[in-house]
């Protein structure tokens, strides 16, 4: 009986994973490789379209000579797409609405057949499958200056939260300070409050400072709660490493920073490790905040919320998106 259930719960739980997150994830990285074509579709398939089957058909019309150009759709039934007679138009068409990349005499060379016997010719042509990525960083404005803000940002925030954090979680733990259970616990609460409610007169602050809209005082206002976790994470951590081995290594002749660096910090490295994660997530993801601190110098995050709100460009947006997530899967797993 206790088995059944265990397992029922098991599936249950990972049913409620895979809807709520596994596909809506799946969805973005497959918009995010979908032509304006695909989008114009209904309905949207789960997994993204790699090519297209089109029909070609040379029309010698009284008054005008061009190729019409059909698509096979979901249904399976060749649909019109365009009609078009110079190979300029054609090469430009194919890259812009179905993401295809091919040369004018490549085309030129494929569709001569439908001219010289009069037949409708039917083609397979395979999608520029990476092409939304690349020119994400063409077409939205500031995506370029948007990554390398978005990795100053969150490199400054690891660096003061760490540092300051881990001097804090140190101190608490090795020194006897009156209420420092209270310090510990008012460092949580300090974590509770949203960002969004101390970005406005941080900003003031930071307009004093000369620091408004620079990623240093983007860093400093998402470093205020992370400092706080840094301390809680790593004062526990600090705790448990015995104080003998500070004691001897001072005995052997190591001063107090010797015997940090080669003793004690190696010993606490994984909390160091973890803290960092939890910091750059929260600086790399951010976007309300940046949107209030550094509107001229946006983040990455904020170059994609911007971006959203242009309706052509959701497949532009959603790529930006998955070109967001990637780096923060590679942080997270290689200091996992």
């Amino acid at each position: 009986m206790r088995f059944s259930v265990k397992t029922t719960l098991f599936y249950l739980f990972s049913t409620f994973i895979i809807f709520t997150v596994l596909i809506p994830l799946l969805y973005l990285g497959t918009i995010s490789l979908s032509s304006p074509l695909d989008l114009s579709m209904y309905p949207k398939k789960l997994l993204p379209r790699l090519g297209y089957n089109l029909k070609v058909e040379w029309m010698d019309e009284p008054d005008e000579l061009y190729y019409s150009i059909a698509y096979k759709n979901n249904d399976g039934e060749y649909e019109e797409l365009n009609y078009l007679s110079s190979f300029n138009k054609i090469q430009g068409y194919f890259e812009q609405q179905l993401n295809i990349s091919k040369s004018e005499e490549q085309l030129q060379e494929d569709f001569e057949v439908a001219r010289t016997t009069g037949e409708p010719i039917y083609l397979r042509y395979n999608k520029a499958i990476f092409q939304n990525y690349i020119k994400f960083f063409n077409v939205v404005d500031g995506a370029k200056q948007g990554v390398f803000n978005s990795v100053q940002a969150a490199l400054w925030t690891i660096a003061i939260s760490l540092s300051l954090g881990g001097l804090v979680g140190y101190s608490l733990a090795r020194h006897k300070l009156k209420g420092k259970e209270g310090i510990g616990l008012g460092m949580l609460v300090v974590r509770m409050f949203p960002m969004v409610a101390i970005s406005i007169p941080i900003m003031v602050v930071l307009i004093k400072l000369g620091l408004n809209d620079s990623m240093l005082g983007l860093a400093i206002v998402y470093s205020i709660p992370n400092i706080s976790l840094t301390a809680w994470i790593t004062r526990s951590v600090f705790i448990g490493v015995n104080r003998e081995l500070e004691e001897a290594s001072l005995i052997f002749g190591a001063n107090k920073f010797q015997t940090f660096y080669k003793i004690t910090f190696p010993l606490v490295l994984p909390a160091f490790a973890a803290a960092s994660m939890y910091s750059f997530l929260g600086a790399w993801n951010d976007t309300v905040v940046a949107l209030i601190l550094s509107n001229n110098r946006p983040t990455l995050a904020l170059v994609i919320f911007k971006s959203v709100g242009a309706s052509t460009a959701i497949h532009y947006a959603a790529a930006g998106a998955v070109i967001l997530i990637i780096p923060a899967l590679i942080f997270t797993f290689i200091i996992k």
